[in-house]
């Protein structure tokens, strides 16, 4: 009965852990829609989360675009269809690849950075000290990481979208052969507002994840230096695995 066991406890553990998140995004929530706001906080983590992340997301997203528009036209030339790569390019980039790179690019850079962040307040007291007080460390951290990842990342994705279209556009151009006009136009006549708002959406939804995951690794943080670096690790990878999962279920429930 030991394997048994073990998977018991561990589904046990996933479930108990899945609960406390889902209480405490809820809590995260209620946050941000209730005053004091602190306007100062929520422009300042504006600044770190959107604003400093558009040269990784920017990079990422040429390279993106470059990359599958050189793979759709190896793939399109088996049929003779090289001349879809404009279409394919906007489609995948818009829909899928736009959001989900960008928030897997800042579930590394700006989830692990809120939970380090928090993590450090958590087992240095500082946290503590806010409760005494009489500040709300949802409504003065939390809420305002929040807001922020959640309007900043559909702002970035809209720069990703674009830099990534132009990327295929110049290696379709440069390297093989397109007409710039007609790849340009059968680009805008292609895409359609959906394409765009199904991205931006995912891209809301991702930065509320990255910003809530993040949070709540740091703040349930312990264990001093160890536990803090612990704590970036899981919201690293729960961030990745969370953008995942809602990334199917938002397209699952857009198609239906």
């Amino acid at each position: 009965m030991t394997p048994f066991q073990q998977i018991g406890r561990a589904t046990l553990a996933t479930l108990r852990e899945a609960g406390r998140f889902a209480l405490f995004a809820g809590r995260a929530v209620a946050a941000c829609f209730s005053p004091p706001f602190y306007l100062s906080q929520i422009w300042r983590q504006a600044l770190q989360i959107g604003y400093f992340s558009l040269p990784v997301v920017g990079l990422t997203a040429v390279f993106i675009g470059a990359a599958l528009a050189l793979n759709i036209f190896v793939g399109g030339a088996r049929f003779n269809a090289e001349s879809f790569v404009p279409n394919i390019v906007v489609l995948g980039i818009t829909r899928e690849l736009g959001p989900v790179l960008a928030g897997l690019m800042l579930a590394g850079r700006v989830s692990a950075g809120i939970a380090a962040e928090m993590g450090t307040m958590r087992v240095t007291e500082q946290i503590d000290a806010m409760t005494t007080l009489s500040t709300d460390p949802f409504r003065f951290l939390v809420a305002p990481r929040v807001i922020a990842a959640t309007l900043c990342l559909p702002l970035l994705v809209i720069v990703a979208d674009i830099i990534g279209v132009m990327g295929g556009y110049l290696v379709a151009t440069r390297s093989l052969d397109f007409n710039g006009a007609i790849y340009i136009r059968n680009t805008f006549n292609f895409v359609e507002n959906a394409d765009v708002i199904l991205g931006l959406i995912k891209a809301a939804a991702f930065g509320f994840i990255i910003a809530a995951v993040g949070a709540y690794q740091g703040y349930n943080s312990s264990g001093g230096a160890l536990g803090v670096g612990r704590a970036a690790t899981n919201a690293v990878v729960a961030s990745a695995v969370l953008i995942l999962a809602s990334n199917y279920l938002i397209t699952a429930l857009y198609v239906e």
